[in-house]
């Protein structure tokens, strides 16, 4: 079992930053792949942003250039900085790992961007 538990969702103006965080506790040394997804009202769930435990990342389209996957497997961290906000960025941001065959969630952070 693997809990996640993000943090790091607000409200920020458009062209703004924030900095989303999510930790992994439990079977961590199983996980190995870690992302991060978003829902808006209305819309499906789309993946934002992967990264492997090699290393190697994925973006959605809309966020290349402005978004940035990164992660601290030490302490089972995975990061999203995001730059340049958009109003249409503005979504449940979910945190997602596989280990072993399992897939896990976390329960979102609001993030809410204002024109």
């Amino acid at each position: 079992q693997v809990q996640l538990v993000e943090s790091g969702g607000g409200l920020v103006q458009a062209g703004g930053s924030l900095r989303l965080s999510c930790v992994a506790s439990g079977s961590t040394s199983h996980i190995y792949a870690m992302s991060w997804y978003r829902q808006a009202p209305g819309k499906q769930r789309e993946l934002v942003a992967a990264i492997s435990s090699s290393g190697s990342t994925n973006y959605a389209y809309s966020v290349k250039g402005r978004f940035t996957i990164s992660g601290d497997d030490a302490r089972s961290m995975v990061f999203l900085q995001m730059n340049r906000l958009k109003p249409e960025d503005a979504a449940v941001y979910y945190c997602n790992v596989w280990a072993g065959r399992e897939e896990y969630w976390g329960q979102g952070t609001q993030v809410a961007v204002s024109s």
